[in-house]
């Protein structure tokens, strides 16, 4: 039996929901999730973007879940969804996701290890958006294998002196902090002597350079961290053990990357079906008038729902547990192939007319389909690369043999 108490909880915070983003969602910020993103990463938000992020971050709603004593919207898991379902109605977003890795990686990282006075001091700023985060995982030498990283961290007694060097930070050119995976123990073996520290980007001991892409973006940058410092209660979670710390981050990393993060990502999506008809037209009985596409388009939306059921399981599987689930492992690669397959067919479905980069005559969802579906070739490689979580699914969860090492 139904729960009815629950259904009219619920139905009561959809109101207050659907309520409050009358009054402080702007109208003319519906749908552009897309543009809005790619342009605050750089950019300081003003005018009535600006009046939004104040607004969702002052309620605690671009933090849903987390505690409301650390600047959260302190919601239940079914409130949470119930408002990114009102957002998705009134085509809005989280403009806080766009401000770096605070909302997906770091502040649920220090919701998981921190201190009580690491909470208190970085979660609030995030919630409200005023800071930015990066991440320091990768380095020249320690990508895949990362944990041959060398980035030095040494105990100067009152302070931790920082050397070296990461790669691919992702907005560490306009990042306040950093999260960063640092070797405390260089005699230990490789992920023993790992540390996690937080890091203030903005001293002059932390240089960063633009890795400039064929598109012209620079989201990607080399760190050098040259006698860099933090104090001594900058480590997250224990000394020599922060190699656990960052796993949890990548798990929260991967549930952001497949749609278990925070839910309000961007308004809502057309969908395929939809484009379909009106692109390919559809016959006497209301369907898409291409047969084939038909098919394919439905074995498509039966993948998408088989990672959406897996990635509730996930979600429930992590309740009240750091450890990463099995069905996390899988995750990655089934995101990456949903997101790929869609790309895909929008392309299709358009025609030349999901071929175009610039010009009057190309609407602007056109021209987002191409970028969207050549920046989606990506998915396979950041975050963890296609291949190398077809290695971990092998070994880890099926029990295969290692195949990777030399003899």
């Amino acid at each position: 039996m139904a729960d009815s108490t629950g259904d009219v909880e619920l139905d009561g915070f959809r109101a207050e929901a659907r309520t409050w983003l009358e009054a402080n969602f702007p109208a003319s910020l519906r749908g552009k999730a897309g543009q809005v993103m790619a342009a605050s990463e750089a950019a300081e938000f003003e005018g009535e973007l600006l009046a939004w992020k104040q607004a969702i971050g002052s309620k605690g709603w671009a933090t849903p879940t987390w505690p409301a004593k650390y600047g959260g919207g302190g919601l239940s898991s079914a409130q949470a969804r119930v408002l990114a379902q009102e957002m998705g109605r009134v085509g809005a977003f989280n403009p806080m996701l766009g401000q770096g890795m605070g909302v997906t990686m770091i502040g649920p990282t220090i919701l998981d290890y921190g201190t009580e006075a690491q909470k208190l001091q970085h979660i609030p700023p995030i919630a409200r958006g005023e800071v930015r985060w990066c991440v320091g995982y990768s380095e020249p030498g320690a990508g895949s294998d990362l944990e041959s990283l060398q980035t030095k961290c040494e105990d100067k007694g009152d302070h931790w002196l920082i050397n070296g060097q990461k790669i691919w930070t992702s907005g560490a050119q306009y990042s306040d902090w950093c999260g960063a995976l640092v070797r405390t123990d260089p005699s230990a073996k490789k992920h023993d002597g790992i540390s996690f520290i937080l890091l203030n980007m903005r001293q002059p001991a932390v240089e960063t350079r633009p890795i400039k892409l064929i598109a012209g973006a620079s989201p990607f940058c080399e760190t050098f961290f040259t006698d860099a410092t933090a104090p001594k209660d900058a480590l997250l979670g224990e000394l020599n053990k922060g190699w656990t710390v960052g796993k949890r981050l990548l798990q929260h990393e991967r549930a952001s990357q497949t749609g278990g993060g925070n839910p309000m990502a961007g308004g809502r999506q057309a969908s395929l079906q939809d484009v379909a008809k009106k692109y390919v037209g559809a016959d006497e009985h209301g369907r898409i008038a291409d047969s084939d596409l038909r098919t394919r388009l439905t074995r498509h939306l039966m993948d998408a729902r088989a990672h959406g059921l897996t990635l509730a399981r996930a979600v429930a599987e992590s309740k009240g547990n750091s450890e990463p689930s099995n069905a996390n492992s899988v995750l990655k690669n089934s995101a990456t192939h949903v997101a790929q397959a869609r790309a895909e067919l929008t392309l299709e479905i358009m025609g030349t007319q999901g071929l175009g980069w610039e010009g009057d005559e190309f609407a602007p969802e056109e021209i987002d389909t191409v970028r969207g579906w050549l920046s989606g070739k990506a998915m396979s490689i950041y975050g963890g690369s296609h291949e190398i979580q077809n290695n971990i699914v092998s070994k880890r969860i099926l029990g295969l043999p290692d195949t990777t090492q030399s003899t």
